[in-house]
């Protein structure tokens, strides 16, 4: 088994992809080991002094690390991820299906901006989700008000340097080029 690996904007994250699926829909985001517990490739992350964070894309793993060097930390996730693959363990230990991101019931709009809600919703789903997801991360809808969109970052963009920019200057200039309810662009 060959595992890739790519950097992210993000200098504490590395992205590696194993060349076959890690999840058949959705993200799933462990920030704690404890969180972790709910999958064994996660909980062997974690293992690894140094591992922070742990983020599933569709066929890659994110990997956030504290102060620690890559040099150090590299040799024992690609151990982690290819002893995990070969040996045919489930994903989650449980073996359900991912839960959802977040719910749709936790998102917030007015019922009058539905319409807008919509375009906005398409726009992250089709133009930002996949530009994203090459840098090894996810970013969803929030919520829309007051003319202000909030969104979630996770995996490698949570916490990274460039996200600020990326709101700015890449999201928000897309939204309000194409949605003119749109005035700016928040993290949440």
């Amino acid at each position: 088994m060959f595992i890739q690996t790519e950097a992210t904007p993000n200098p504490a994250t590395l992205k590696f992809i194993p060349g076959r699926d890690v999840l058949t829909s959705g993200t799933m985001e462990f920030t704690t080991a404890d969180a972790a517990s709910r999958s064994p490739l996660a909980e062997k992350l974690f293992a690894v002094k140094g591992v922070t964070g742990v983020f599933y894309g569709a066929d890659f793993v994110t990997v956030t690390k504290d102060d620690s060097d890559w040099q150090h930390l590299k040799p024992a996730i690609l151990g982690a991820i290819m002893e995990h693959y070969m040996s045919g363990a489930p994903l989650l230990a449980d073996g359900s299906a991912p839960a959802g991101d977040i719910d749709d019931e936790d998102e917030f709009f007015d019922e009058n901006d539905a319409e807008t809600v919509d375009v906005i919703k398409d726009l992250i789903e089709t133009r930002v989700r996949p530009a994203v997801a090459n840098d090894g991360g996810d970013i969803t809808f929030r919520g829309f008000k007051d003319g202000i969109v909030y969104l979630a970052m996770k995996g490698a963009c949570s916490g990274c340097p460039s996200s600020t920019a990326t709101l700015q200057h890449g999201i928000q200039n897309l939204l309000k080029h194409f949605v003119p309810e749109v005035q700016e662009v928040r993290p949440m």
